[in-house]
């Protein structure tokens, strides 16, 4: 993912909508069609799902990494053949007589020029709100309306018969009219997304109501729809009665040091002294312009302004972590590589990225195993991943997953190729009794188009998942979850996400841990017993960016995992964020890298339990120097950080709890309670929590700092993109 720009094909739809909404807001009397819950009839029908078969495909069963002696480890016992470890499992384990079980259920004004009533429309439609609000994923009412307008005039010209070509020139000629972005970005973004939105809309039967909803979630309404309401199915095998209480990992015991990198956002155009504030979503490239002031040049090392990591720094970055981190045992990598300039992307422009940062990797870290996950914007478009049922030459993945699958291959076993290609999600054995599962999180991406015509499990990638945990459950394996986005982001489909949440909730004894990046921010994400919220099942580790984009320091993440031994958890014993002050880089013209906090010592955690992660979340709701220290580390120290009020610490700490997308009201209460209880009453946030209570509260679901003032949405403080 990525933070604050357009990472997010919803956003940069979005915008296009926003184009044509001052004109449907304006022809709203004119065509009142539009806006009713009556729809047109279209020629849509069920798409053809494949027949691939879960159970029939071929699995990682053999340990992948072979550990290496680092003299500097706490142990020094002379480690098990794997052979010998694994047949001590064997004996540890109990209930093991019965045979596996296998499972799979079958079962407007048509001209083309800016027209007058604009103007009018303007007036009551305050699209300097709605291009904010887009631009930085805090969406309100403002921008549900202007979704709908626009949704529903761009299907009314559909199926007025214009072509393909007529609209996507009517949408840049909108855009660029109406200053919501530059002529350029106008067309790039028209020109780009404009035929797989007309592809799908002209597909789906799905009014403005439900289309908005789906793509902006609950900040729309939650429309019921039942073309997008389905059910994973799990096999009849009764769930293993939990712990009273996980047990604490033996801090003598031998451990793995794992590398987390997430979000480099590599751009090979990035220019030293170029303007870093241009009015467009990526700066920093000589296409930016010069800059108006000193002030306004890039830096060496990168920019807290709209702009993505230089060439130079993910190479010291990485040069770094090879020299202070000798004894890494593995490496993982959650996406999103090219840069934000999603306006002017090529497949082949995308490829070339791929390849260079897998050749950077490979030759850093020689020998050591690399578990890599798809991000969102390795796709061009960004954020356009069509299903395997999407198989047309000229619109398939395949161009994307078959070259995953060449490049990927350098780390991963064969065995793992036929889910690669079919959706770039896999399953490895790392360990004796330790496996990796990495998904494809743009499966449950929103603003991934493609969806609106089918989201029932896209792929089958979660009852692929289930099988995998299901399989793992019965041979006694701790499993790692790694993706892009987190799941209880606002870019992750609500109905995807609450059937995720019941899958961990199943397999809470075999999922140790969960690791994802997308919000560029430094957090963590909670998971409860959906019948017993008092009960933490699950923590997501939510990663670092290397890329600066925007106000922020790059940085990554160092895990201690509970390694091979008797009675391992495989939980994450530790873990350390490492930052580069990006300000003191280009003021005296070289880097330093440096640990900026471990996580147990920062906030006085006994161990790093689901239990002792929500122990946490009670302290910081309670405790404000010791959210200050959780703030500071969440913008990694950044010095272009933002105030926080009582209403951005509310929205933090809801983010931290929410391990479901799109269901705060669920699990926020109580946070919000406590929070209002210590927070001043003055009428200011009285106010705000007014507006908030109202509409604008459900639509804040990105990661992002939210500043009140007494004109309530004027000081929002830029958020978190997809």
């Amino acid at each position: 993912m990525s933070q604050q720009t357009w990472p997010s094909l919803s956003r940069h739809i979005c915008w296009l909508m926003a184009a044509l909404a001052v004109a449907g807001l304006a022809v709203s009397d004119a065509l009142p069609f539009l806006y009713t819950n009556l729809r047109a009839p279209i020629n849509w029908t069920q798409p053809q799902l494949d027949d691939w078969k879960v159970e029939v495909q071929p699995r990682s069963v053999v340990p992948h990494v072979e550990l290496k002696y680092h003299p500097n480890r706490t142990s020094t016992e002379t480690a098990d053949t794997d052979e010998a470890f694994l047949e001590r499992l064997r004996a540890l384990r109990q209930n093991r007589s019965s045979a596996r079980m296998l499972w799979y259920d079958a079962a407007a004004g048509d001209g083309l020029t800016y027209p007058p009533f604009v103007d009018k429309a303007l007036k009551l439609f305050n699209l300097k709100q709605v291009a904010f609000e887009i631009e930085n994923s805090v969406l309100s009412k403002v921008s549900c309306t202007a979704c709908k307008a626009g949704a529903g005039l761009l299907q009314h010209y559909i199926k007025s018969g214009k072509t393909d070509a007529e609209l996507m020139k009517m949408i840049a000629q909108y855009c660029t009219n109406l200053s919501i972005q530059s002529p350029r970005v106008c067309e790039g973004v028209a020109q780009l997304f404009g035929s797989e939105v007309i592809y799908v809309l002209q597909r789906v039967n799905l009014g403005p109501d439900e289309l908005c909803s789906f793509i902006i979630g609950d900040g729309c309404g939650d429309v019921y729809n039942p073309y997008h309401e389905w059910e994973v199915i799990f096999p009849p095998v009764p769930k293993p009665p939990r712990l009273a209480e996980l047990p604490v990992p033996l801090e003598a015991a031998p451990f793995f040091k794992v590398l987390h990198i997430s979000d480099t956002h590599y751009d090979p155009h990035y220019v030293e002294g170029a303007n870093a504030d241009c009015n467009e979503p990526l700066c920093c490239r000589l296409s930016s312009g010069r800059p108006a002031s000193p002030n306004a040049a890039a830096g060496k090392w990168g920019d807290y302004r709209k702009c993505d990591t230089p060439k130079r720094t993910v190479d010291n970055m990485l040069a770094h972590i090879a020299d202070t981190h000798k004894d890494i045992d593995y490496i993982l990598w959650t996406g999103d590589l090219p840069p934000h300039d999603v306006w002017n992307q090529t497949k082949q422009e995308n490829l070339e990225i791929i390849k260079e940062t897998v050749k950077q990797m490979t030759e850093k870290f020689p020998g050591v195993p690399i578990f890599p996950a798809l991000g969102n914007h390795e796709s061009a478009p960004v954020n356009s991943f069509p299903p395997p049922y999407v198989n047309q030459v000229d619109i398939s993945i395949n161009w994307l997953y078959d070259e995953l699958d060449v490049q990927w291959r350098r780390w991963l076993p064969q065995s793992v190729s036929h889910t690669v290609r079919r959706g770039a999600f896999y399953s490895v054995l790392v360990r004796p009794g330790f496996r990796i599962i990495s998904l494809n999180m743009n499966y449950c991406n929103n603003k991934n188009w493609w969806l609106l015509l089918n989201s029932t499990d896209p792929a089958t990638e979660l009852q692929w998942f289930i099988y995998e945990l299901q399989s793992a459950e019965f041979s006694n394996e701790k499993v790692h979850v790694i993706g892009h986005i987190p799941p209880g982001h606002s870019d992750c489909l609500k109905v995807w996400s609450r059937n995720f949440y019941k899958i961990i909730s199943r397999y809470e004894s075999t999922i140790t841990a969960q690791f994802y990046g997308h919000t560029h921010f430094d957090e963590f994400e909670m998971f409860y017993d959906p019948h017993d919220l008092t009960h933490s099942n699950s923590i997501a580790y939510i990663g670092p960016s290397v890329s600066p984009y925007y106000d922020l320091n790059p940085g990554y993440r160092i895990y201690y995992v509970d390694g091979d031994h008797d009675t391992t958890t495989r939980l994450v014993i530790d873990h350390e964020s490492w930052i580069m002050n990006l300000k003191e880089a280009n003021l005296y013209g070289y880097p330093i890298w440096y640990k900026l906090y471990t996580a147990r010592a920062a906030y006085n955690m006994k161990a790093l339990r689901p239990s002792d992660w929500d122990k946490l979340l009670n302290d910081l709701t309670d405790n404000q120097e010791l959210f200050e220290i959780y703030y500071k580390n969440y913008w990694k120290n950044s010095p272009a950080r933002p105030t926080c009020d009582a209403e951005c610490k509310k929205r933090m700490l809801c983010d931290c709890k929410s391990g479901r997308s799109h269901d705060r009201r669920h699990f926020c209460a109580d946070v919000e309670s406590k929070i209002d209880e210590g927070s001043s009453k003055s009428w200011k946030s009285w106010f705000y929590r007014g507006l908030t209570n109202s509409t604008w509260e459900q639509h804040t679901e990105e990661q992002g700092n939210i500043e009140s003032n007494a004109l309530g949405f004027s000081d929002v403080v830029y958020g978190v993109f997809g």
